[in-house]
């Protein structure tokens, strides 16, 4: 009898594969702080999630459909959407998260070892 790791590790390993492409994104959006006319992008971290854990076909992540454009609370000059503290914030809750993630799956990892070595 083998093991099923796809119902074993639940949807973590698509939460972290999730939360580093939002990173990617993130920084992308504050390397391009300075760049006249640069729309800040991010996904919902949430509704991205449901749709690739529910996704029979595993089409898996598709982010440039799934990135939205910010809306500003301060609107620039230049047209660029990145408002510096909102990205750096995002940014740290989303490394956080995704070591909370990290963490899940260890446990999960943890206790398979245990299962399989009979303690």
């Amino acid at each position: 009898m083998g093991i099923d790791f796809d119902k074993a590790l639940g949807l973590h390993p698509e939460a972290l594969k999730l939360r580093a492409e939002r990173t990617k994104i993130l920084a992308s959006n504050i390397a391009n702080e300075s760049t006249p006319g640069y729309q800040a992008r991010d996904i919902d971290f949430a509704s991205t999630l449901a749709s690739v854990v529910n996704d029979e076909g595993g089409a898996g992540l598709a982010l440039d459909t799934d990135a939205l454009y910010r809306v500003p609370n301060q609107p620039s000059q230049d047209g660029n959407t990145v408002e510096l503290g909102v990205e750096q914030a995002a940014f740290s809750q989303n490394a956080s998260d995704f070591q909370t993630s990290l963490t899940f799956l260890n446990m999960k990892l943890k206790g398979l070892a245990k299962a399989i070595s009979g303690q």
